[in-house]
């Protein structure tokens, strides 16, 4: 081989590790984070800091990929308006409660400890507008219920019509 066939080929190569990076990194959506409460039917208030996923790339993204999250935090999905919700665990390697919430920000549902990496429906069984995700257990360790209200300014704004 030449020396200028082998240096093109550390360039062509160079080019598409810096290309595969770049795209990797345009891929990667960007969340911005709110305080957030639950609060339990006997007045308890439980604060949580939450990441938004409010558009379709966020949304798609959610927690895959990471290994671990802040035992006080969470990912508050926002889907624009009450319906059947769908989710999975594909390429998500914590285990989640799942929280469904109407636009009241009343919790409607909870599918508690889903299945890492799983690529099994998990249901709402019914309207939701968010999707809140916390650790594996959460739910149970802290009381949570279905009955029990989500505040936070993204679910205010849902809840004026916003």
């Amino acid at each position: 081989m030449t020396r200028e066939w082998g240096l093109f080929l550390k360039g062509a190569v160079l080019a598409l590790f810096c290309f595969l990076g770049l795209a990797a990194v345009a891929s990667a959506a960007e969340f911005r984070s709110e305080p957030l409460q639950i609060v339990r039917q006997d007045g308890h208030a439980l604060d949580f800091v939450v990441e938004l996923a409010t558009d379709n790339a966020q949304r798609e993204q959610g927690l895959m990929n990471r290994e671990s999250m802040k035992p006080d935090h969470g990912m508050l999905f926002d889907f624009g308006l009450d319906r059947p919700v769908y989710m999975w665990m594909k390429n998500t390697y914590l285990p989640l409660d799942m929280l469904f919430i109407a636009a009241d920000g009343r919790i409607t549902a909870i599918r508690q400890n889903t299945l890492p990496l799983s690529e099994d429906i998990i249901s709402s069984h019914g309207p939701a507008r968010f999707v809140l995700e916390i650790n594996g257990g959460v739910s149970d360790k802290l009381g949570i219920k279905v009955g029990d209200v989500v505040k936070s300014a993204q679910v205010a704004r849902a809840g004026s019509g916003g």
